[in-house]
């Protein structure tokens, strides 16, 4: 069952594929009217964030801020940076960073 974690939090989402694409289209058309009470345009990125688990536009828009974006988190936010789970950055070749082997 698909989840959505933010920080420590961790929401379930429904297991049917079009449930979900209908929640996740259903939040950002309530964040579009986000001018009127109750609803708020915190919504459109929640539902785009919905959606990203089913349309691989959505997914590769998600990937590529959260790249972008979580090293300037990590280095002006440290604890927050961890807090949202974007702690530090392991290196892809270990092997290259350290030093020479013998």
């Amino acid at each position: 069952m698909p989840r959505i974690r933010i920080g420590r939090q961790s929401v379930p989402l429904p297991a049917n594929r079009f449930a979900r694409v209908a929640l996740g289209l259903v939040l950002i058309g309530g964040g579009v009217l986000g001018f009127l009470p109750i609803l708020g345009f915190w919504m459109i990125p929640l539902g785009l964030l919905v959606l990203s688990f089913d349309l691989p536009q959505v997914r590769r828009w998600r990937r590529r801020f959260l790249v972008r974006h979580a090293e300037r988190m990590r280095r002006r936010h440290p604890t927050l940076a961890g807090w949202l789970g974007l702690g530090r950055r392991h290196p892809q070749h270990p092997e290259q960073t350290g030093p020479p082997a013998i």
